[in-house]
């Protein structure tokens, strides 16, 4: 049996003016995002950059963002098992 565990945070972005918030799950460590949202907040006209577990990525104007929740979601398995 092989198996492999990739665990993934849940990213909840709230945007400024907008009526629904944006969601994603990223390979990226809680510290990776928080990181980049602290940078983007930081830079002149930031932009808050985060790739998602497909592999694309969701940029938000820092001036926009209403707050960015993190949350370490739940391992999943991926690999094949005999049944």
């Amino acid at each position: 049996m092989h198996e492999n565990r990739r665990h993934l945070v849940e990213v909840k972005i709230g945007v400024q003016f907008a009526a629904r918030e944006l969601v994603l799950e990223s390979g990226q460590t809680p510290d990776e995002v928080e990181k980049a949202v602290s940078d983007a907040l930081k830079a002149d006209l930031g932009v808050l950059t985060l790739v998602d577990e497909k592999g694309r990525r969701v940029l938000v104007p820092a001036d926009k963002l209403a707050y960015v929740e993190i949350a370490e979601g739940e391992q999943r398995r991926v690999g094949f098992a005999s049944l």
